[in-house]
């Protein structure tokens, strides 16, 4: 019996009020621009609002799936993030007054670095599978901060990928053979002390490439696709860069030729979102394939691999085929704004952002009012974060 198709329903992606440019970053540093333009392949850095957090970037992101199809059959949650606003309590909670989400529907978060958003997409698929009439949104919201002036300091941003999964998808199917591969490696982690990330930058370029290898040998001995078979490739993409990588050593693990052009051919219309958003961690896979599928070429029953990673570290691979129709669901107009209309920040007025510290002494704390987006942080009381909707 022939399983029925569960994927990719709706897709939309969400980032910041500012952006950074590397030119900007490059003459604070005294370093040549290109050392990002092509060194990593950066050129600009989402940067939150004063106001913005993982929870507006969720609910910015969510907001139009919900306007198109309404919450009918939403069961479910699942919210992927390693910039958590709480210990307990799952972020995803803070999006019901804001979305109108129904009271029966069950929320979790998720961890494990920037792999979390496919295991979300992956539980989602599971819980279709036995009830195909319900659906699932998955949301992966994540703001990357690393220490000033650092060689990560380059590779931050900011923004977030919701998904609706369901049942018969509209834009994309999630095939059923996927390969996996975890380890315990210390090349990236947070400790609950620390604000930003403790990064061992050559162990996790390395543990990336060789769980890339790992993941696709257990995708190919459970029956995957051929290389050759994949229309593209869309990696996590901590830099742009790194995709780059991850592909010239796929193809030359597996003994094919890493032309220049083949792996321009294979990665190269993934990375025009990640390229001036910068990390955003869980949601960064999924800003590829956004990018991928808003390209003017038809993807139409062509596989298309998603490779995800997180460090510590847990890798995925796995495929996923657009279905006819695919372009009609698309908000490709909507993705370049997001983007486009950042406003530009200079670097005092990001670093006093960065250095900006949630209250810790339970008052009533009003936050600056400044992001243009639909969703903001207003306050924090007692302890608490107060969101609202914006006019905007």
């Amino acid at each position: 019996m022939s399983l029925q198709p569960v994927g990719i329903h709706d897709l939309a992606i969400a980032t910041t009020h500012y952006v950074l440019d590397h030119a900007t970053l490059a003459r604070h540093q005294g370093v040549e621009v290109n050392k990002y333009h092509y060194g990593i392949g950066q050129e600009g850095m989402s940067v939150p609002a004063a106001d913005e957090d993982i929870v507006t970037l969720a609910a910015t992101a969510a907001a139009p799936i919900l306007q198109r199809h309404g919450t009918t059959g939403l069961r479910t949650v699942l919210l992927a993030t390693e910039t958590g606003v709480d210990q307990s309590k799952a972020a995803g909670l803070y999006l019901h007054p804001l979305l109108g989400l129904p009271a029966s529907t069950r929320v979790v978060e998720i961890k494990q670095a920037c792999y979390s958003g496919t295991a979300a997409l992956q539980f989602a698929a599971g819980l279709i599978a036995r009830e195909p009439e319900e659906r699932v949104l998955v949301i992966a919201t994540d703001i990357a901060r690393y220490d000033f002036d650092t060689a990560a300091e380059a590779t931050q941003g900011a923004a977030a990928a919701a998904i609706l999964v369901a049942a018969d998808p509209a834009i994309a199917e999630i095939e059923p053979v996927s390969g996996v591969y975890s380890a315990d490696i210390m090349d990236f982690w947070r400790p609950n002390y620390r604000a930003t990330a403790v990064v061992d930058g050559k162990l996790s370029i390395t543990a990336y490439l060789d769980a890339v290898e790992q993941a696709f040998a257990d995708y190919r001995r459970r029956g995957g696709h051929d290389l050759g078979q994949f229309a593209a490739f869309c990696y996590h993409q901590p830099f742009t860069k790194m995709a780059y990588k991850a592909h010239r050593h796929l193809l030359e693990s597996q003994g094919r030729p890493a032309t220049t052009s083949a792996v321009e051919t294979a990665v190269g219309r993934t990375t025009d979102y990640n390229r001036v958003v910068g990390n955003s961690y869980t949601a960064s896979l999924y800003l590829a394939l956004a990018a991928l599928l808003d390209q003017p070429e038809d993807f139409t029953g062509r596989p298309i691999a998603l490779l995800s990673y997180g460090s510590g570290c847990v890798a995925e691979f796995l495929s996923a085929r657009p279905v006819s129709g695919y372009r009609d669901q698309l908000r490709t107009d909507a993705n370049r704004d997001a983007i486009s209309n950042r406003k530009p920040i200079d670097y005092d007025h990001y670093r006093a952002l960065r250095n900006a510290q949630d209250p810790t002494d339970g008052g009533h704390h009003v936050v600056p009012d400044e992001t243009s987006g639909p969703f903001r942080l207003s306050a924090l009381t007692e302890h608490q974060r107060i969101y609202e909707k914006t006019l905007g």
